[in-house]
């Protein structure tokens, strides 16, 4: 079966939680956050939350756990938390949740953040993407720029893709 055929085959809804990991941000001042409700609604999706977490290791796998426990969400976005110092933690969060990765969307990620906008300096963009049970999980960096990048090129391209391949054998 072809990748087209596959998408034919995708839903055309997908129940999302949108999550920002910040120490600073409000749900009034999430910029990026309320920029990857925006774009999910726009391509027909569903909002289930959208929150603000601290960058804390436990917070972020909390969060997604929860959102993982209500049996219509089928994928969480995740903005922030990315960066190289040592109070980034959502890669790590994310990563020891995962039950599978999807390498590709990472390197994409980087290879469109070089030839477009920030060149070398996306070897510094910590995005990570997987699965975990029944959910797909997407993390980006917090800059809108990112967010718009990760969101117009990659994730609401795939994110029906994604889900089915996700549920196809249940």
């Amino acid at each position: 079966m072809s990748v087209h055929e596959h998408k034919k085959e995708a839903p055309s809804k997908v129940h999302c939680v949108v999550l920002t990991v910040s120490d600073t941000r409000t749900l009034e001042t999430d910029k990026s956050g309320h920029l990857m409700v925006s774009k999910l609604q726009e391509a027909g999706h569903d909002i289930i939350n959208h929150l603000i977490v601290k960058d804390d290791y436990s917070a972020i796998q909390k969060a997604v756990m929860s959102a993982e426990a209500h049996r219509q969400v089928d994928a969480v976005l995740i903005n922030g938390g990315t960066g190289l110092a040592l109070r980034d933690l959502t890669y790590e969060a994310i990563e020891q949740l995962l039950d599978k990765t999807i390498p590709g969307f990472g390197e994409l990620f980087r290879y469109l953040s070089y030839e477009k906008d920030i060149g070398s300096a996306a070897m510094l963009s910590r995005t990570i993407a997987g699965i975990r049970g029944k959910i797909a999980i997407f993390s980006t960096p917090g800059s809108s720029g990112a967010v718009k990048l990760a969101m117009d090129e990659l994730i609401i391209p795939e994110i029906t893709h994604v889900v089915r391949e996700i549920k196809k054998d249940l």
